[in-house]
């Protein structure tokens, strides 16, 4: 059956995955970003003369960055990674993603700040892809203003006839998943990325405008679970 996922829905999956299956959440979060890494090596054909930049903010959607950076470093691609938030706050799998990302070398940039971002334009603007992982699924309401100044940068620069492609990583950041409205800043993706399900917000016209192409990708659960989240199983 045609299945798309509300914001709670999603939770509810990583919830039974994790404490009734017995999936580790970094599992989880690994078959996400190989998933999207596999999807990156389709834009990309000479990793020897192409650069990545992937932007990761402060959540599980940023530690799904963190670890396709991981993936693309090891297949040879020129990635550098921006931390829209501090990593020192990370938590969780995201923490664990991102340490990996400092001992393996892969060149880090903190953006979190006006200054630092303003500072790294000039490397990031120079890449030939744009992975967002921002804000995933759990993003609703109003943005922080720094976050908003990052995207509508991302855009301008992805918008140019010589600009990047871009991917999104499970959802645009700025999208409501559960609405399909986009924020004022929202990423304009040319392909997203989603994990599990469409989710019900993508139907809207509004949201279609900003997803792109989108792909459904598997995270591990299994459908049962997917169903049994949607009739609404706890």
């Amino acid at each position: 059956m045609a299945i798309a996922l509300t914001r709670e829905q999603v939770r509810r999956v990583d919830r039974i995955a994790i404490d009734e299956y017995g999936i580790p959440g970094i599992v989880l979060m690994e078959n996400a970003a190989r998933s999207v890494a596999d999807e990156a090596a389709q834009f990309i054909h000479d990793p020897t003369i192409q650069s990545i930049a992937i932007f990761c903010g402060g959540g599980n959607n940023g530690g799904d960055g963190y670890a396709v950076a991981r993936h693309l470093h090891i297949r040879g691609y020129n990635v550098n990674v921006f931390a829209i938030s501090d990593p020192g706050k990370l938590k969780g799998d995201a923490a664990i993603n991102r340490a990996i990302v400092e001992k393996m070398a892969i060149p880090s940039f903190d953006v979190f700040e006006t200054a630092q971002f303003d500072a790294a334009e000039p490397l990031w603007t120079k890449s030939s892809l744009i992975i967002d992982a921002i804000l995933g699924t759990g993003f609703v309401g109003e943005m922080k203003p720094h976050v908003a100044r990052v995207i509508a940068a991302i855009n301008a620069f992805t918008s140019l006839p010589a600009g990047a492609k871009t991917i999104a990583v499970d959802v645009p950041s700025g999208l409501d998943c559960d609405s399909g409205i986009p924020a004022a800043h929202t990423i304009k993706a040319d392909l997203t990325v989603t994990f599990v399900a469409p989710k019900t917000g993508f139907s809207n016209a509004l949201a279609r405008a900003v997803l792109g192409r989108v792909v459904v990708a598997g995270i591990g659960a299994p459908m049962e679970i997917v169903e049994r989240a949607v009739r609404g199983g706890n």
